[in-house]
């Protein structure tokens, strides 16, 4: 007779399970992808395999990312995207080897965002998209190698100038946040919006119709700027467990 009252549980990964999951990608980069597979806890086994340097667990239902995460060393890429996590580990600040971090599509708040991500020093792409963030942490201001961010479809009304200052990035993503006072930070939403669209290069460096192409794009933003007064406040996906159209469309865009 089937049990009744029990809430399906998720699919349990043994190690030898995640050993198959191990592929190499196109560079030669060891990859563990554990996407789409009903998990609901952390698998402690794949501690084991700490010498991989790709860890994918999107598409699942965790709700914690355990401490030990940090036993992947040598990670480069770590891929958590459309789970239910409501906060990162604070030991995510000794993995110095991440380059690549997706945490969107989750339930992240801003107090759910460990001081420690600022000790991330090498890292180049952060995308907190599609949570519940009201305000963007100062420590990401402090990740001089950051070259793309993604903030897209949180809770944010402003966003701090250190994000701005950022020597080396080269995209920002705040799409759909109810920014309350748009007349006040004018100047700063428009270098979002060019950075959102464009790679910053000087003038000097590209030819004639590049330059061009890029002063149209330019123009055409200011005129959608000039039309547009305000961005409107954005629904809450508070039930969201897999990527909706928006987050599909978001994840094609940063993966």
């Amino acid at each position: 007779m089937a049990k009744s009252g029990k809430s399906p549980k998720g699919k349990k990964i043994t190690l030898n399970v995640a050993k198959n999951c191990i592929k190499i990608t196109f560079d030669g980069r060891k990859r563990l992808d554990l996407s789409k597979m009903g998990i609901t806890t952390f698998p402690k086994c794949i501690l084991k395999l700490n010498d991989i340097d790709e860890l994918d667990l999107s598409r699942n239902m965790l709700k914690r990312i355990p401490d030990s995460i940090s036993k992947f060393q040598s990670l480069r890429w770590l891929d958590l995207h459309s789970n239910y996590i409501d906060k990162l580990p604070e030991s995510i600040g000794q993995m110095t080897s991440l380059l690549y971090l997706n945490a969107s599509n989750n339930r992240l708040t801003t107090n759910g965002l460990p001081v420690e991500l600022n000790q991330l020093k090498n890292i180049r792409t952060v995308n907190l998209g599609l949570n519940h963030l009201d305000s963007v942490p100062t420590t990401l201001g402090a990740l001089k190698e950051l070259h793309e961010v993604g903030l897209h479809d949180n809770l944010l009304s402003a966003i701090p100038t250190s994000i701005s200052k950022l020597p080396k990035l080269k995209k920002l993503n705040t799409k759909r946040n109810p920014f309350l006072q748009p007349e006040e930070t004018d100047v700063f939403l428009d270098n979002i919006k060019r950075l959102d669209n464009l790679y910053l290069v000087e003038a000097k460096d590209l030819c004639g119709p590049c330059l061009k192409k890029c002063q149209q794009a330019r123009e055409k933003l200011n005129k959608i700027k000039s039309l547009v007064p305000g961005t409107p406040k954005k629904a809450a996906f508070t039930n969201l467990i897999a990527p909706n159209s928006t987050a599909k469309e978001s994840q094609e865009e940063w993966r």
